[in-house]
This record gives structure tokens, sequence and C-alpha cells, in this order.
């Protein structure tokens, strides 16, 4: 029996308390209030009720009074999704927690996030929702997170079932994480899918679906990637083994862009509420790498709402060129970042960023490890094969069957791979070779700062060749190669079925 029901309304979001400045345009509505729970016996529960117009702010908080002695919050939410007109954006409201600690940006008060994947959630101390955080329910103000993504032109009317449980507390877990060694097999090439989502954000698979599929694609290590939330980096450890190592880490998904966070430390939290326009976002890739992460923003060029990458890539590790299956915003991705190695030559830079292909899968039939990242890395490990990516010793090979191995030589027996350099005299003729597996009347195409030089016949049905070309570091300042289907119709390519990062030519 819940006690004490009560409903508020915030009516069209007029009863502000408080403007946000600190972070992307923030509102904080009216406190919701709860009497003390001394003595109490049993849940008690209040309503609220508002409407957020278009326009909203980014975020949207309500506070909610917490007295001493609750053991659970539980909160559940509905808004409504009105007809609209086509090529109108309709609603889409997401939600998520912050506790007594506050709301600060990048403060310590986050208790968890689900976007708009759940209607309901809740927190105590020995257990939470996926995608929260168990752990002490304190006395205190805690603030529901509103996120209204989408605003239809009706404007977005929400209501808030907040329920309290009072009681004793359980104990909360001690985390366990995986370890960051896997067995390995010393320097070789090792495969990693480094996007993924489970039950823990907005995904429907399951860490142990995830961990099985994993193996299945033949990868040896993968990235937890859950959207605006650590809360699955406790749960993976029983799913890694020997064969495969689990690294832990975030996609921060912002309104201009997402970034994976890709191996940091163990229960590392990554805000996400800030754009471009705030000149946040340094802050936050620095918290990145101090957590011994990489920064790597996804898709850039997809075309979702907010997905389109607007922050610049001066603090990025790496950039995600083709996510999942492939299509032409990968294209134009994969341009992109070529354009960006031609910037890197011309400027005289040796610095140059690499790319990396991940799943972004989140439920069946997305398929896990389709496209992998394969690094050249000294060892199975967090740090070696952060090492391998930083460096751009890989490349990306839509399954596990595609195997490529791309060298430059020179006439003196100088030679160089993948990521590397070719230290030669600009008239010194250079032989590239690609050697390939796995893909079946496939073409090999060899780009370089001046474009693609270089197509080859048809691969045969076996999937397997050797191609080479000669050419000069006077003509080509990097070569890399794509290795394309067949194209079904007209003059442009086929989509990928690999492509490696660059050898650069050159003294």
């Amino acid at each position: 029996m819940c006690e004490d029901d009560h409903e508020n309304d915030h009516a069209g979001i007029g009863r502000r308390a408080v403007f946000v400045t600190g972070a992307a345009a923030a509102l904080t509505l009216a406190t919701v209030s709860f009497a003390s729970a001394a003595g109490g016996t049993g849940p008690r529960t209040r309503t609220v009720r508002g409407t957020l117009p278009p326009g909203a702010p980014d975020f949207v908080y309500v506070p909610v009074e917490v007295p001493r002695g609750v053991r659970e919050i539980h909160v559940a939410y509905t808004y409504d999704r009105p007809t609209v007109p086509a090529g109108t954006q309709g609603n889409a409201l997401d939600i998520g927690l912050f506790d007594e600690r506050g709301t600060d940006l990048g403060g310590r008060g986050f208790r968890g996030w689900s976007g708009g994947a759940r209607t309901e959630f809740f927190v105590r101390a020995d257990a939470a929702t996926p995608g929260y955080l168990p752990g002490p329910v304190r006395a205190g103000t805690w603030h529901i997170a509103l996120g209204p993504y989408t605003v239809a032109p009706q404007g977005l009317s929400y209501e808030i079932t907040v329920t309290l449980t009072h009681g004793e507390q359980g104990e909360a877990p001690r985390p366990v994480y995986p370890p960051e060694r896997a067995k390995g097999r010393g320097r070789a090439w090792y495969r990693g899918d480094c996007h993924l989502h489970s039950e823990y954000s907005d995904g429907r698979y399951t860490l142990a679906e995830i961990a099985g599929l994993a193996r299945a694609a033949g990868l040896d290590f993968i990235n937890s990637s859950e959207h605006n939330t650590h809360s699955a980096h406790a749960h993976w450890a029983e799913h890694a083994g020997d064969d495969l190592l689990i690294l832990l880490g975030e996609e921060v998904t912002t309104r201009n862009g997402h970034v994976v966070a890709l191996g940091t430390d163990p229960g590392t939290f990554v805000d996400w509420r800030y754009r471009a326009r705030d000149n946040r976002f340094g802050r936050f890739a620095r918290q990145i790498r101090r957590a011994g992460g990489l920064v790597v923003p996804a898709h850039p060029h997809a075309t979702c709402i907010g997905c389109n990458w607007k922050f610049g890539f001066g603090e990025a590790d790496a950039v995600e060129v083709w996510n999942g299956a492939y299509t032409p915003d990968d294209e134009v991705a994969l341009a992109d970042w070529d354009g960006m190695l031609v910037a890197s030559v011309r400027d005289g830079r040796r610095d140059w960023l690499p790319a990396m292909g991940s799943s972004d899968s989140h439920r069946s039939p997305d398929v896990i490890g389709r496209p992998q990242t394969v690094v050249l890395a000294d060892d199975l490990t967090r740090e070696a094969i952060q090492e391998g990516i930083r460096a751009g010793r890989s490349y990306v090979a839509e399954s596990s069957k595609v195997s490529l191995s791309l060298t430059a030589s020179g006439g003196r027996g100088e030679h160089a791979g993948i990521g590397e350099r070719l230290r030669v005299a600009a008239d010194t003729p250079v032989t590239v070779r690609l050697e390939v597996t796995g893909a079946p009347r496939c073409t090999v195409r060899f780009v370089t700062d001046q474009g693609v030089l270089f197509t080859s016949d048809p691969l045969p049905v076996s999937g397997a060749g050797v191609v080479q070309w000669r050419t000069t570091a006077s003509y080509a300042a990097y070569v890399r190669a794509e290795v394309r289907h067949e194209a079904a119709a007209g003059p442009l390519p086929g989509p990928l079925a690999a492509f490696t990062n660059p050898v650069f030519l050159g003294s």
C-alpha cells in the first residue's frame, strides 16, 4: 500500500527554481518533497507532471528531497507522443539520476542513465537497474535528470512517479573488474570490437551474449561502451577469460557527437552534458587519457540527431571510420579521414590520426565483430592493444575471415608495415605489396595523397591473392590499401571488405 500519494504540476516548466549555466543549457524545476520517513512502514509516492516546450534546455532537473531511513528510490515516467507533420521531430525524452552529491559537471553525484531505453528504474545499496549504480541511499536532495532529446511542436507533456521505500539498507557490493591481460600470443595481430551495447544502456544483448558472440566472431578483445554510464564495468569479470580481453569504457553521447572512451580505468565515469559551443570537450578528453583510455570519435558523419561529430579532431587518439554495416556515411567518413592524412603530409607533421572500425552492435541482427579492428600488439593486454591502436598499427576487416598484410620495401632491404614509415630518398623505387585472404572477387585499391593510383583485377573466388605496385616517395607520400566488394552498378566502388592504415614513404 503506497502512502502519502501526492501530485505536483510543473505547468509548462513555469515553476523553475534555478537556471544552470555551467554546461549545456539546463533548468531546475520545483522540488518534490517527502515527509520524514521516521516511523514509516510502507512506500511513499509522489507524482509530478509538466510540459516542456519546443526549444527546451538540453537538461531539466527535478529535485527530490530524500529523507533519512530510505532504502530504495524507484522512478517511473511516461510522456506523450503526439502526431507530427512529415519531416518534423516528435517527442523523445531521456532520463537519469544524480544523488545528493549534486549535478555539477564532472562531479561525483552521477547514479545512472538509461536515456530513452527504459520507462522505470530503481536504485538501492545492494542493487540497481542496469544503467544505474548501486550504493547507499543517503538523505539529501537528489535530482532526476530529464533530457528532452527532441520536442514536438505541441510540446512534451510528461509524468514522473517517484516512490521511496523505507527500511534498513542492504550491503553495497564490492566491484570486481575483468583482468587487464589475457593469454595472448606475444607480438601478433589481435582482433577486437571496441564499440558495443548491452542491456546496461540501449542494447538488448546481455553481457554473456556479447562475450559468446565475440568469441564466435574470432575476437580477442572487446571494449564496454555503454551510452553515458559505466554501470556495466563491475559486471564483466565473469565473462572475461584467457581467450578474451575485456576493456572498460563508455560511449560519451553528447548533443554534438559521440566519442568512445576506450580502455579507461575501471569505474571511470565521463560526463556528456555539454555541446561544442560550451568549450568543455577538451577537459573530458584529458580526463579519458588520465584514466588510461583513448579518445575515439564515433561514426563522425552519422545522420541521427546529435550523432554528427562537431568537436574537431584535435583531442582524438583515433577515429571510428567504419561503424556497423558499411553505409554511405562510412564512405564519407573514410574520405574525410583520408583528407586528414593529406593535411598532415601537406603541413609536414609526423603526427596523424589512425582509423578504426567497430560494430556498434545493440541487438540481433546486429553482428558483433562486423567490422573489427585488427591490431599488431606486443601482447594481449590493455596497454599493448591501446599502444597498437594509437600508433596506427592496425587494419579494419568485415570479419575474421579477412586477413591483410601490407608492406613497403626499398631497394636495399628497407621495409615498413602498416602505421610505419619507410625511410627512403624521394626517387628511390618502392614496392608496395598486399597479401589478402578471405576476400573472394574483391578488388584491391592503393590510395595515396594523390588519390587512388592503382586498382587490381578482382581476386579469385578463393579470396586469396598478392597484389604489388611500384612507386616512389615523391609520387606517393603514403600508401594505404582498400579491399572492396564488387560494385552493384555504375562507376562507384563497392562496399569495403577491409582497409588499412597507411604506410608512409620518405625521410
